[in-house]
């Protein structure tokens, strides 16, 4: 593992309502809630003392509202590939509601009526990615669920569809970056909760 190699940290926004409730919240423009905005104030608590060489966000409020309260005193550039999945017609229903008129739906496999395809979400992560390698540096991620697991597994050079096989809570932080050189993309760390010990212990291991 060479510590001078680019990084990527990725951060899933605090909770809204729909987090709670498990209904899927694409390009609904919802607001963190109380619960939400603390945690995104711990995220910035367990980031101080990171460099960072830019922060991104999409300009959706749960997304935005998460970076600007994480870390309050720096530029943060909005990336409209970074944008939660269009869920079409299934955008505000949760899953268990949705498999009752179709059994073992799973979103990544089946896609939803009228929303955005598994291809369009992978292409728009393979965007984001192509920009964060230009550009170099360590980079501060604020983005969503969907998004983040389909970037995450195109980073390693996966299908978008693998995305499936990673967990992803609200206000987590994961990693990716490189092993020996910039052939070698591979995720350091997934789904670490927001503790300075925690982030700490990642910058200190992967070469802050």
């Amino acid at each position: 593992m060479n510590p001078a190699l680019p990084r990527v940290y990725l951060v899933r926004h605090g909770d809204t309502a729909w987090t709670l409730s498990a209904q899927h919240s694409g390009r609904t423009d919802l607001p963190l809630n109380e619960q939400g905005e603390r945690q995104a104030r711990e995220l910035g608590a367990s980031l101080t003392g990171q460099r960072f060489d830019r922060i991104l966000s999409r300009p959706l409020r749960r997304a935005r509202r998460t970076a600007e309260l994480a870390m309050p005193h720096s530029s943060i550039e909005s990336d409209d590939d970074l944008m939660e999945w269009d869920y079409g017609a299934y955008e505000g229903r949760s899953t268990v509601d949705i498999e009752v008129e179709r059994p073992g739906w799973r979103l990544l496999r089946d896609g939803s009526p009228g929303g955005e395809t598994l291809d369009a979400v992978g292409a728009r992560a393979d965007r984001v990615i192509g920009r964060l390698r230009a550009g170099g540096g360590t980079v501060l991620l604020f983005g969503h669920r969907e998004i983040l697991r389909i970037l995450a597994v195109r980073w390693i050079g996966l299908a978008p569809i693998e995305g499936r096989r990673l967990l992803l809570d609200t206000a987590s932080v994961s990693v990716l970056g490189y092993d020996h050189d910039l052939s070698e993309p591979v995720i350091h760390a997934w789904n670490g909760r927001p503790t300075g010990a925690a982030v700490a212990q990642c910058a200190a291991a992967y070469g802050r």
